[in-house]
């Protein structure tokens, strides 16, 4: 009988030691104990019957051909060669270097071939590799974006770069919902100081910084 206790107590102890290794591996990697009993699931009763966590959901339909593996990489390397393309015809008739003095085309036309291997490149990862599916698109974060590319493009002559600078960060901010506007206006403020420094006097631009009713 001394035999037998010992034997309980000695299972005891061991299948309690167990329990409590399972509920700390469970309490850390909660996700793979319900793959585990998912995979239990299946094999005992067959590989037929489906288990999904969502229930309901159907395959996604795509209108690109089968080829495309993954439709978002696609879609967007084929936008950034589109807008590649835009900017390359754009300074098509920029003045280009001459020697080894950059023209007013150099810098816009490298940056569209850039660009434009970039997008390529993309689109090819797309084609040859899984990837997602085209997601839903949100029209507010690129029309403000672009609503502050359009402000600093018309103000910046007669409003001057400090305010053309700082107001088209603020309409750029608007394009999200999360933007903290005391952190915002506070980089936008360190952003402006320095472009101030940087391009009319470190690198020489004739830029105007302040509005022209201000200087006249």
């Amino acid at each position: 009988m001394q035999a037998y206790d010992i034997i309980c107590q000695s299972a005891r102890k061991l299948f309690g030691f167990c329990w409590r290794c399972l509920r700390k591996l469970a309490s850390k990697f909660p996700g793979q104990v319900f793959r585990l009993s998912k995979q239990r699931a299946q094999a005992r009763f067959g590989g037929g019957v489906s288990m999904n966590a969502t229930p309901g959901q159907e395959p996604v339909k795509s209108f690109l051909p089968k080829w495309v593996r993954g439709p978002q990489d696609f879609i967007g390397g084929v936008a950034l060669m589109a807008i590649a393309l835009f900017a390359l015809w754009a300074s098509s008739d920029l003045q280009g270097m001459r020697g080894f003095s950059f023209g007013a085309g150099t810098a816009p036309r490298m940056f569209g071939f850039l660009l434009l291997g970039l997008g390529a490149a993309v689109a090819l990862v797309g084609v040859f590799t899984e990837g997602a599916h085209l997601a839903k698109y949100h029209w507010r974060g690129p029309l403000f974006v672009s609503l502050a590319i359009l402000s600093f493009a018309f103000t910046i002559r007669p409003m001057g770069m400090i305010f053309a600078a700082m107001a088209s960060f603020v309409i750029a901010a608007c394009g999200t919902p999360e933007t903290r506007w005391v952190e915002t206006l506070i980089v936008g403020a360190c952003l402006t100081a320095f472009c101030a420094l940087l391009f009319p006097y470190a690198l020489g631009l004739p830029l105007q910084l302040l509005p022209t009713f201000l200087i006249r």
